[in-house]
């Protein structure tokens, strides 16, 4: 992890509001948070990176909030927060800058390395968990809307153990066959 002052924010909802001027600017050029009405806000998976980091201190009123309490309240919200949280944490610390997805499952958009604020996004990931099962006919879609947006698909898929590991995904043509719609995989 880049080396970052320590934060001090607030929890507003789901996402983290920092105040700090200087520190709003410095964070927003390392890809971190979106700003609005001049303060930055930090999604639940970014506060759950610097809590983690021991660089966050988070305050609800006036009640200090660490990072298993925080994970607690994402997963009532998010079941994925965990997933989500595994994934930006391992790209943040191999050096890419991490945006919030597009949706249609895609979980993040990520930066070349040095390219932010110059560039688009490169990659759009979508994690998934081992053993979780997901028919095929919805990963063609994800990866064919990906394509189609100039982006590469990438699959992040967690093992057990909680380590990442990174799939690049090429379009997939699928004979139709009526007979088997529903078919699924299982990693």
């Amino acid at each position: 992890m880049e080396e970052t002052p320590l934060i001090t924010g607030t929890l507003v909802s789901d996402q983290t509001c920092i105040h700090d001027k200087n520190l709003i600017q410095d964070l927003t050029q390392k890809g971190y948070g979106d700003i609005e009405n001049d303060k930055l806000f930090l999604k639940s998976f970014e506060t759950l990176y610097f809590l983690y980091s021991d660089k966050l201190i988070l305050h609800k009123g006036k009640k200090q909030i660490n990072f298993d309490s925080f994970m607690n309240i994402c997963q009532k919200s998010d079941s994925d927060s965990l997933t989500k949280f595994l994934i930006y944490r391992d790209l943040r610390n191999r050096g890419y800058v991490v945006k919030d997805g597009f949706g249609f499952g895609s979980d993040f958009r990520v930066y070349e390395r040095g390219h932010f604020g110059n560039k688009s996004a490169k990659f759009l990931i979508f994690g998934l968990n081992e053993g979780q099962q997901d028919k095929m006919g919805n990963l063609q879609k994800k990866i064919e809307q990906i394509t189609q947006m100039g982006k590469e698909p990438i699959i992040a898929v967690i093992e057990r153990r909680g380590e990442v590991i990174y799939y690049k995904i090429n379009k997939i043509n699928f004979n139709m066959n009526n007979s088997r719609l529903d078919a699924s995989f299982n990693l």
